[in-house]
């Protein structure tokens, strides 16, 4: 059943507190989130989903040493000036348009606390009204969005949506895990929203509910702010956002409960860890229009000529020992 009242999505809450780690050196004094992705930030691809979905009021949930986030998407007129005199306007259309995405807004975690805590910071400046969470290490191709559709089904049905993503069993203890039920929305094709009834933070293979994973992509209730408040650290001894979630998807819906997920099917490139950070920049390179052709046949070049030299030495066939 549709909901006869609906407040639009207008706001994005960006958590980029994290402290990087799985990076270092490159981030002791760089921002993970600024890392490049060939020649834009990881950070600009997902405020550029946000404001292709036609949200444009984002919030940073930032920490210490992020404010290279914020100067990425103000002005700067120096730079600016210096490529308007060269007159290269290809470049400066480059340099601004971060600034033209959105309207960006931050506030300071504080402390390390967890997603949810994170969430819970943007309270203040999201208000009473439903909102998207977006996480920078997911980077979500934008000819397959999945933003919108998960706006669709918060305006259809209410509560709170996740994305979902078919994983390997193998690798379900890497994300929260959810059991669902289908669902039939005019509109959307079958199988692509689910009822969540249950959800379980990084479980093992055989404890998980299915091998549908959450991805970093929320469309929230704003009674998750309340369950927030009282929800108790968990795993890590941080505040989780799955287990606020888990208490939705308990809750009426007249309260702002129920939990609904969208089955994500396009392209997704996760920058989480160094080699699926390498594969997204080699992913995204590939395919674009001014650097895809060189760069592949280079690379088919490359991949060639390393192959014959490893078949060529004699130790690369020995076992490790």
């Amino acid at each position: 059943m549709e909901q006869p009242h609906v407040i639009p999505v207008r706001k994005a809450v960006v958590p980029v507190a994290g402290l990087g780690t799985r990076f270092v050196p490159a981030t002791k004094a760089v921002a993970k989130e600024m890392l490049p992705v060939v020649d834009r930030p990881a950070i600009q691809y997902v405020v550029e989903e946000v404001s292709a979905a036609g949200i444009r009021d984002v919030l940073l949930v930032t920490g210490r040493g992020k404010s290279a986030i914020e100067d990425h998407f103000d002005r700067n007129a120096e730079l600016e000036a210096a490529l308007e005199a060269k007159g290269d306007a290809d470049r400066l259309a480059e340099v601004q348009r971060p600034t033209d995405l959105a309207d960006i807004h931050a506030v300071r975690q504080g402390a390390p606390k967890g997603l949810g805590h994170a969430v819970l910071c943007g309270r203040e400046h999201v208000g009473h009204e439903p909102f998207a969470v977006l996480l920078g290490d997911d980077l979500i191709d934008a000819r397959n969005p999945i933003l919108p559709t998960m706006i669709e089904v918060q305006q259809r049905l209410g509560g709170s949506v996740v994305a979902l993503l078919e994983v390997e069993p193998s690798q379900i203890s890497l994300y929260g895990a959810a059991a669902v039920e289908p669902v039939s929305l005019a509109g959307i094709p079958d199988g692509d929203v689910v009822s969540v009834t249950e959800l379980v933070e990084k479980p093992s293979a055989d404890e998980a509910p299915s091998n549908l994973a959450v991805i970093g992509r929320y469309v929230l209730s704003p009674a998750v702010f309340d369950v927030l408040e009282r929800t108790e650290p968990g795993r890590g001894g941080e505040i989780q956002l799955t287990d606020a979630l888990q208490t939705l998807a308990r809750m009426p819906r007249e309260e702002g409960g129920g939990v609904h997920g969208v089955v994500f099917r396009g392209l997704r490139y996760d920058t989480g860890d160094k080699l699926d950070y390498l594969k997204a920049v080699v992913q995204l390179a590939v395919d674009r229009e001014d650097l895809g052709p060189e760069f592949s046949a280079w690379l088919e070049q490359f991949v060639a000529g390393r192959h014959v030299e490893l078949s060529s030495d004699p130790a690369a066939s020995l076992p490790a020992r």
